[in-house]
C-alpha cells in the first residue's frame, strides 16, 4: 500500500469513528423515503444534521449569507487535505495539482448541469464576475444594465470600467414586492438600447433573498442582442437548478456560501463559445481563446481548498438538493409568516414562496437597520447584518440547515417585543 492510499484510508477511518459523521449518515438513511417537503418540517432529522456542526453558544447565528462555515465532516476532510499537500510539498504542486483541480471542476460542472468546457474554479463571485465586466471588449459609449440592489463589488467594477473605458451604466431598481415576473422583465427591457452590450442580474438578490426570473430576463435580452451575466452567489447549492436552463451567457458564484466550501473558492460559467469574448484577469499559458481555461490563471493558491470542494459536494448531495432547499424555505416561512402582518414590521422579501427561499430581510418601524441589528445582538443574542440602502432598510436573516425553529422563535419574540 502506498503512502497516499494509506493516508486516505486512515482519514476515512478517523472520520467514521466520529459521532457527527455517523449521525448524518444514519439520519439520511433513516429518512431517505420521506418526501423533501415533508422532511422539511421534521425536527428530528434536522437535529441530526445540526449534530454535525460545532456551533458557538454565545449567539444565534442568522448571518450565514456571508459565510456558511463548514460542518465538522468537511472541516476534517479539509484539515486532512492540508496535511497531505504539506506532506507532499512541491512534488504535489508539480505533478497532480492541475489534474486534481480539473477533476474537481468537472464534478462542479456536473452539479451545475453544464459541460466541463464551460466551468472553471475561481476564488469567489467577485473575481468571476469582475473578470467578465473588466474583460468584455468594450467600446466607448457601450452600455451596461444592472440594478441598484446588485452586489457592491460588481457595481464598483462597472463604475471603474465607466471611468476607464467610457461605458455608460444604466441602473434600475428592483421592487421588493413585484406584482409579476413581467413587471421585473419590463424594468430591464426598458433600460436596454441599441448600445447595450451586457446586462447583469442577481439570481437571488443578496440583500433581500428575492429570486429573480432569470430565464425570462435572458430570453428578453437575447432577443435584443444583449448578453446576460448572472450573480449566483446566493443561489448555488441553495436552490436546485441547472445553469444552462437559465439561458445566461455568464454565471458566477462563491462556494464558501451555500456549498460550505472553505474560504477562497468560486466558480465561473461561460457558455460555450463565449470565452473569446472576455480578456482574462491574468495572462495564462493557454493560447486558444475559445478554451475557458485561458481565463483561469490565478498563480499559486491554496490547492487544499480545491480538493475540499469535492467533499462539500458529497455532503450537499448526501443531505439532498431538494431536502436542503425545502428546509431553507420552510425556515424562512416559519418566522416570516408569524411577523409579516404585524403593523410595526416591514418585510422586504416577497411573500410568494416561489420568489424566495432561505433568505429574508426584515425592518422595524422607528428603528434604523443598524439599531435593529444591535438590539437583536445585545438583547436577544441574535447575530445578523444590517442593510440600509438600495430601497432596502432592515436586517438580512439567513438561517442554515442547522438552524432550529426554537432559535427562529427567539427572533419572532424579539420582533414582537419591538412593536
Amino acid at each position: 500500500m502506498d503512502k497516499r492510499t494509506f493516508l486516505k484510508q486512515a482519514a476515512m477511518v478517523s472520520l467514521g469513528g466520529i459521532p457527527f459523521f455517523n449521525s448524518v449518515e444514519a439520519a439520511v438513511k433513516k429518512f431517505d423515503h420521506v418526501p423533501a417537503a415533508d422532511l422539511a418540517k421534521d425536527e428530528d432529522f434536522w437535529a441530526a444534521i445540526r449534530g454535525g456542526y460545532k456551533l458557538k453558544p454565545d449567539y444565534i447565528n442568522l448571518e450565514n449569507g456571508y459565510y456558511c462555515f463548514l460542518p465538522q465532516e468537511i472541516l476534517e476532510h479539509y484539515i486532512n487535505h492540508i496535511r497531505e499537500v504539506n506532506y507532499q510539498g512541491s512534488y504535489y504542486m508539480r505533478t497532480v495539482q492541475w489534474d486534481n483541480k480539473r477533476k474537481v471542476a468537472a464534478k462542479l460542472a456536473e452539479l451545475a448541469g453544464c459541460s466541463t468546457e464551460e466551468l472553471i474554479i475561481t476564488r469567489n463571485t467577485t473575481e468571476s464576475l469582475d473578470m467578465v465586466i473588466g474583460g468584455i471588449h468594450w467600446n466607448a459609449g457601450d452600455e451596461a444594465v444592472m440594478a441598484e440592489q446588485d452586489y457592491g463589488s460588481m457595481l464598483n467594477m462597472f463604475k471603474l470600467i465607466e471611468k476607464k473605458q467610457g461605458i455608460v451604466n444604466k441602473i434600475i431598481s428592483v421592487p421588493n414586492h413585484p406584482s409579476s415576473d413581467e413587471e421585473i422583465v419590463e424594468l430591464y427591457a426598458n433600460a436596454i438600447t441599441s448600445k447595450t452590450r451586457l446586462l447583469m442580474v442577481g439570481h437571488m438578490i443578496n440583500i433581500t433573498g428575492q429570486i429573480m426570473p432569470v430565464r425570462k430576463i435572458c430570453d428578453m435580452a437575447h432577443a435584443k442582442g444583449v448578453e446576460v451575466m448572472v450573480d449566483g452567489a446566493h443561489a448555488f447549492a441553495h436552490i436546485n437548478f441547472s445553469i444552462p436552463d437559465l439561458g445566461c451567457d455568464y454565471y458566477g458564484a462563491s462556494l464558501h456560501k451555500w456549498l460550505s466550501v472553505p474560504l477562497g473558492a468560486g466558480i465561473l460559467y461561460v457558455k460555450k463559445g463565449n470565452a473569446s469574448h472576455v480578456w482574462p484577469l491574468l495572462a495564462s499559458g493557454v493560447d486558444d481563446k475559445n478554451d475557458i481555461y485561458w481565463l483561469n490563471q490565478i498563480g499559486t493558491h491554496p490547492v487544499h481548498t480545491d480538493l475540499t470542494i469535492s467533499d462539500s459536494i458529497d455532503f450537499y448531495l448526501k443531505i439532498g438538493r431538494d431536502r436542503k432547499e425545502e428546509r431553507l424555505r420552510y425556515l424562512q416561512n416559519f418566522w416570516t409568516s408569524k411577523v409579516r402582518n404585524l403593523p410595526h414590521v416591514i418585510l422586504n422579501t416577497p411573500a410568494d414562496p416561489k420568489r424566495s427561499c432561505g433568505i429574508a430581510n426584515v425592518g422595524v418601524k422607528g428603528l434604523k437597520p443598524q439599531e435593529l441589528a444591535d438590539t437583536l445582538f445585545k438583547k436577544y443574542k441574535i447575530y445578523t447584518v444590517a442593510i440600509d440602502g438600495a430601497n432596502v432598510h432592515g436586517c438580512r436573516i439567513t438561517p442554515n440547515v442547522y438552524t432550529t425553529t426554537e432559535e427562529l422563535d427567539t427572533l419572532v419574540k424579539a420582533l414582537k417585543d419591538l412593536g
